[in-house]
Protein backbone atom coordinates (compact mmCIF):
# COMPACT_ATOMS: atom_id res chain seq x y z
CA UNK A 1 0.00 0.00 0.00
CA UNK A 2 1.26 3.45 -0.88
CA UNK A 3 0.45 6.46 1.26
CA UNK A 4 -0.03 9.50 -0.95
CA UNK A 5 0.50 12.83 0.86
CA UNK A 6 -2.13 15.55 0.52
CA UNK A 7 -1.72 17.64 -2.60
CA UNK A 8 0.12 14.93 -4.54
CA UNK A 9 -1.46 14.01 -7.86
CA UNK A 10 -1.47 10.54 -9.39
CA UNK A 11 -1.05 10.54 -13.18
CA UNK A 12 -1.71 7.43 -15.30
CA UNK A 13 0.19 7.54 -18.58
CA UNK A 14 -2.22 6.55 -21.34
CA UNK A 15 -1.27 3.67 -23.60
CA UNK A 16 1.36 1.11 -22.72
CA UNK A 17 5.01 1.58 -21.80
CA UNK A 18 8.12 -0.51 -22.40
CA UNK A 19 8.57 -2.08 -18.95
CA UNK A 20 12.31 -2.49 -19.56
CA UNK A 21 12.62 1.22 -18.76
CA UNK A 22 14.02 2.06 -15.36
CA UNK A 23 14.20 5.26 -13.33
CA UNK A 24 15.97 7.38 -15.93
CA UNK A 25 13.97 6.09 -18.89
CA UNK A 26 10.63 6.68 -17.18
CA UNK A 27 11.70 10.13 -15.94
CA UNK A 28 12.64 11.05 -19.52
CA UNK A 29 9.26 9.74 -20.69
CA UNK A 30 7.49 11.96 -18.14
CA UNK A 31 9.42 15.02 -19.34
CA UNK A 32 9.38 14.43 -23.09
CA UNK A 33 6.05 12.74 -23.78
CA UNK A 34 3.83 13.68 -20.85
CA UNK A 35 5.29 17.22 -20.64
CA UNK A 36 5.37 17.05 -16.84
CA UNK A 37 8.08 17.40 -14.21
CA UNK A 38 9.19 14.02 -12.78
CA UNK A 39 10.73 15.88 -9.81
CA UNK A 40 7.43 17.53 -8.81
CA UNK A 41 6.61 14.94 -6.15
CA UNK A 42 3.60 13.70 -8.10
CA UNK A 43 3.21 10.00 -8.94
CA UNK A 44 3.39 8.75 -12.52
CA UNK A 45 1.97 5.30 -13.24
CA UNK A 46 2.80 3.22 -16.31
CA UNK A 47 1.36 -0.08 -17.53
CA UNK A 48 3.15 -2.55 -19.76
CA UNK A 49 1.83 -4.07 -22.96
CA UNK A 50 0.91 -7.06 -20.85
CA UNK A 51 -1.68 -5.52 -18.56
CA UNK A 52 -0.30 -7.43 -15.58
CA UNK A 53 2.71 -5.12 -15.05
CA UNK A 54 2.64 -1.70 -13.37
CA UNK A 55 5.39 0.79 -12.50
CA UNK A 56 4.99 3.99 -10.50
CA UNK A 57 7.69 6.67 -10.58
CA UNK A 58 7.92 9.40 -7.96
CA UNK A 59 10.36 11.86 -6.40
CA UNK A 60 10.46 11.67 -2.59
CA UNK A 61 12.54 14.81 -2.09
CA UNK A 62 15.86 12.94 -1.98
CA UNK A 63 15.75 10.87 -5.14
CA UNK A 64 13.62 9.09 -7.69
CA UNK A 65 11.73 6.02 -6.46
CA UNK A 66 10.25 3.23 -8.53
CA UNK A 67 7.43 0.98 -7.35
CA UNK A 68 6.78 -2.09 -9.47
CA UNK A 69 4.09 -4.77 -9.30
CA UNK A 70 3.12 -7.75 -11.44
CA UNK A 71 -0.24 -9.42 -10.94
CA UNK A 72 -0.24 -13.21 -10.94
CA UNK A 73 -3.62 -13.28 -12.63
CA UNK A 74 -5.67 -10.67 -14.45
CA UNK A 75 -4.51 -7.20 -15.36
CA UNK A 76 -4.49 -3.61 -14.22
CA UNK A 77 -7.52 -1.64 -15.41
CA UNK A 78 -6.35 1.21 -17.62
CA UNK A 79 -8.25 3.97 -19.40
CA UNK A 80 -8.49 3.85 -23.18
CA UNK A 81 -6.01 6.06 -24.97
CA UNK A 82 -7.77 9.11 -26.39
CA UNK A 83 -4.78 11.47 -26.41
CA UNK A 84 -1.29 10.10 -27.18
CA UNK A 85 1.06 11.35 -24.50
CA UNK A 86 -1.84 12.19 -22.24
CA UNK A 87 -2.61 11.26 -18.66
CA UNK A 88 -5.60 10.56 -16.46
CA UNK A 89 -5.53 11.76 -12.85
CA UNK A 90 -6.59 9.38 -10.07
CA UNK A 91 -7.38 9.97 -6.42
CA UNK A 92 -5.24 8.23 -3.77
CA UNK A 93 -8.15 5.83 -3.10
CA UNK A 94 -8.36 4.93 -6.79
CA UNK A 95 -4.58 4.36 -6.85
CA UNK A 96 -4.87 1.98 -3.89
CA UNK A 97 -7.54 0.01 -5.74
CA UNK A 98 -5.48 -0.01 -8.95
CA UNK A 99 -2.44 -1.42 -7.12
CA UNK A 100 -4.59 -4.17 -5.60
CA UNK A 101 -5.90 -5.18 -9.02
CA UNK A 102 -9.38 -3.85 -8.30
CA UNK A 103 -11.31 -2.02 -11.01
CA UNK A 104 -10.97 1.53 -9.68
CA UNK A 105 -13.88 2.66 -11.86
CA UNK A 106 -16.29 0.23 -10.13
CA UNK A 107 -14.58 -1.16 -7.01
CA UNK A 108 -14.92 -4.93 -6.75
CA UNK A 109 -12.17 -7.49 -6.11
CA UNK A 110 -11.55 -9.40 -9.35
CA UNK A 111 -9.62 -12.46 -8.17
CA UNK A 112 -8.57 -14.15 -4.96
CA UNK A 113 -6.28 -17.19 -4.73
CA UNK A 114 -8.01 -20.44 -3.77
CA UNK A 115 -4.98 -22.07 -2.13
CA UNK A 116 -1.39 -21.13 -1.36
CA UNK A 117 1.38 -22.65 -3.42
Amino acid sequence: MMIVPAGVKVHLALGYTDMRKGLDGLAALVQEHLKKDPFSGHLFAFRGKKASTLKILFWDGNGLCLFSKRLDQGGFIWPRMSDPGGTVTLSPAQLAMLIEGIDWRTPERRWRPAIAG
